[in-house]
């Protein structure tokens, strides 16, 4: 039995080593030279250096497709059209691709090499999109694990965004980061403040730009970063709504909430956040003082730890304070912002009570 472990070892270390003289071979040795990006049909020509992916060579041109991950190829943000040159669709990307969309000619672009000329389609929004510089003014904790962060907009000096949306945050090299990555954060702020953008950002173990924003960031700092994206944003339907976070899921929720005040937003709305510990909730005063602006409004905190014992609130996962607190989701839509693992339990929960597949938004983190 040692023998065959040993000889599987080996085997598996050859392999690893195989694929690692590979990449470095592609990176250093291959040379693909100028590569032409055709961009929707003609409407742009690129020419790029080519050996980079074309996430990568799209944002060198100031292209900037989503990309939750920052280019690891696990959220499948970063999809576009290539219509020619992106030559056979790799394995990585084929868990991330339905059927449809390979056979559309979808791909992800974090795994897409350009290695000759290329024709893409991209969404025309996404040429809007556009990278900004700003000075960080405050840096705020909100828990043991969670910081706020108030951007004041340099160049340009203003941004506009619908309640919802994300940006991109900027991580430059630091320590055994080789080069500057891109991370997803949500909007924490109203669309009415145009001259600053607030972010939360919960601390991820290893996480190359939570760890650069807990350790070395600080006040006074600029920044970079890149959008608005996304399409999680209120619907018009005026029907009620209940929304469901944890963590720093709580970011598009303080920016729509504080939306619906200053527009006299007066749409029934349930607010479900759940949190492990009573010190891991945060801004409960400020959805108190929401509570009194808007009738309509409800703050629901629930804690799932099991020294929540002295806690008066809501007990138990915020799923199941949620089965217990909706008896009925007719005319109802669902809002849902946090980990794979949340939004896929609450979908589970609002489809039971009756809530259709197309009412219910979410913005998943990866």
């Amino acid at each position: 039995m040692s023998l065959v472990l040993t000889a599987t070892a080996l085997v598996a270390a050859v392999c690893a080593a195989f694929a690692g003289l590979l990449l470095v071979a592609e990176r250093y040795l291959a040379n693909y030279g100028v590569c032409a990006l055709d961009v929707n049909r003609g409407s742009r020509t690129l020419e790029v250096e080519g050996g980079k992916t074309l996430l990568a060579s799209l944002m060198q041109e100031g292209i900037f497709i989503p990309s939750a991950c920052g280019g690891r190829g696990t959220c499948a943000y970063c999809k576009v059209k290539v219509t020619e040159g992106g030559g056979q669709v790799a394995p990585t990307e084929l868990t991330l691709l339905t059927e449809e969309e390979r056979e559309a000619s979808i791909r992800i672009s974090c795994q897409v090499k350009v290695r000759n000329d290329m024709a893409i389609e991209i969404p025309e929004e996404l040429l809007s999109v556009r990278e900004f510089t700003g000075e960080v003014v405050r840096i705020r904790d909100l828990t043991r694990d969670i910081k706020e962060l108030r951007i004041r907009l340099v160049e340009p000096s203003a941004i506009e965004f619908v309640p919802g949306q994300y940006v991109q945050l900027e991580a430059p090299a630091y320590g055994d980061n080789p080069e500057p990555v891109y991370r997803a954060y949500s909007i924490a702020s109203p669309p009415s403040e145009t001259d600053h953008l607030e972010l939360i950002i919960r601390l991820a173990p290893g996480g190359i730009c939570t760890t650069w924003v807990f350790t070395l960031l600080k006040e006074g700092d600029t920044v970079r970063f890149n959008g608005p994206y996304g399409q999680f944003r209120l619907s018009e339907s005026g029907q009620e709504m209940i929304w469901i976070a944890g963590g720093s899921g709580m970011a598009p929720f303080w920016a729509m909430a504080r939306h619906m005040r200053e527009h006299a937003i007066q749409r029934k709305c349930t607010y479900f956040f759940g949190a492990v510990r009573e010190s891991d909730l945060f801004l409960v005063e400020e959805f108190r003082q929401l509570e009194r602006d808007l009738p309509n409004f409800a703050f629901v905190p629930a804690l799932s730890g099991a020294d929540a014992g002295g806690w008066s609130g809501e007990k138990g996962l915020i799923t199941e304070v949620v089965g217990r607190r909706i008896p009925d989701g007719a005319g109802k839509e669902g809002y849902l912002c946090g980990s794979s693992g949340m939004v896929d339990a609450s979908i589970k929960v609002l489809n039971a009570k009756g809530i259709p597949a197309e009412r219910i938004f979410y913005d998943k983190f990866t």
